[in-house]
């Protein structure tokens, strides 16, 4: 019995979790669209110097988009060589005919 009052204490905190997750992903949106302004003054006062914001902003958005790319390649990586070795095996047999 207690197993069953465990089980739905679980899954009544999972259900209190997941919805507490997508009240922060709603809203955080909004949070953030409040710097857009404050980094685009940066930006612009800062262009054209040598060590300028605007260059350092680059490089940290170009390293925010690689990092999902790099983490799912690490993920599936045993996924991706066998699918490697699978077309490579394919076109290899291909060639021979």
């Amino acid at each position: 019995m207690t197993i069953k009052k465990n089980n739905k204490y679980l899954q009544m905190k999972k259900k209190h979790f997941i919805l507490v997750v997508l009240v922060v992903l709603v809203l955080l949106p909004v949070f953030a669209d409040a710097q857009c302004a404050m980094c685009k003054a940066s930006v612009e006062s800062s262009q054209g110097q040598k060590n300028s914001v605007a260059n350092n902003l680059n490089s940290g958005i170009l390293y925010l988009m690689a990092m999902p790319y790099l983490l799912i390649g690490f993920i599936f990586r045993k996924n991706i060589a066998s699918l490697w070795r699978n077309i490579r095996s394919k076109n290899g047999k291909e060639e021979e005919v």
